[in-house]
């Protein structure tokens, strides 16, 4: 809704594909069709650039509601079994155990698949923000009837801004400027706000 808003304040139409996380930033890095891909976290990176911030997303596990697991640092989840998403980045830390094998993970293509399996309890966590586990089990119909299984752990990893990527090239310039300027002129909080306010949480 924020990069639609930004988009069409600046006289322009936002059309938007939905696709597996690795699959939209390849087609956005190899097909000139493609402006971006969002939403994404920043890194360091000479091949993308990033629009001003889009919002923010908080960054946690959800969990399964009859195996809640407390934990205070990241060397307490050595012993779990996490769910992750292939070419997410996450946080530092995290994605550097990942890398150690200090952690183990199943990596899938989507979150949903995620939440399949934490329902079924073939992982322990999945790592996923608050706000798309919520649209997800509002939206999903293969998800709706785990609402009860399923919860968010009350501590977070991050609470992370959220960016448009663009390659870094003209095109990417260009369109990150129309997109930056849009931003100014629109309240990404209050649409945020409404947006997510609008949908149902999960029980």
């Amino acid at each position: 809704m924020v990069v639609k808003a930004a988009v069409e304040v600046m006289g322009h139409e936002l059309n938007v594909e939905l696709y597996p996380w690795q699959r939209s930033v390849m087609l956005a890095k190899t097909q000139p069709k493609y402006a971006g891909y969002f939403p994404e976290y920043y890194f360091e990176s000479e091949d993308v650039i990033f629009s001003q911030s889009i919002g923010s997303g908080p960054l946690g596990f959800a969990e399964h509601t009859s195996t809640p697991i407390t934990w205070s640092s990241l060397q307490d989840l050595k012993t779990v079994k996490l769910g992750v998403i292939n070419g997410y980045v996450n946080t530092q830390k995290l994605d550097d155990m990942i890398a150690n094998g200090d952690i183990e993970v199943e990596a899938v293509v989507r979150d949903s698949q995620n939440l399949h399996k934490l329902a079924k309890k073939r992982i322990s966590l999945a790592v996923i923000d608050s706000n798309v586990f919520s649209y997800l089990l509002s939206t999903d119909s293969t998800l709706r009837q785990q609402k009860g299984r399923l919860q968010m752990n009350p501590k977070i990893l991050a609470d992370k801004q959220l960016f448009i990527a663009f390659l870094n090239d003209e095109e990417g310039k260009k369109w990150k400027k129309v997109v930056d300027e849009g931003l100014n002129k629109i309240d990404v909080d209050k649409i945020m706000s409404t947006y997510f306010s609008s949908i149902e949480q999960p029980k």
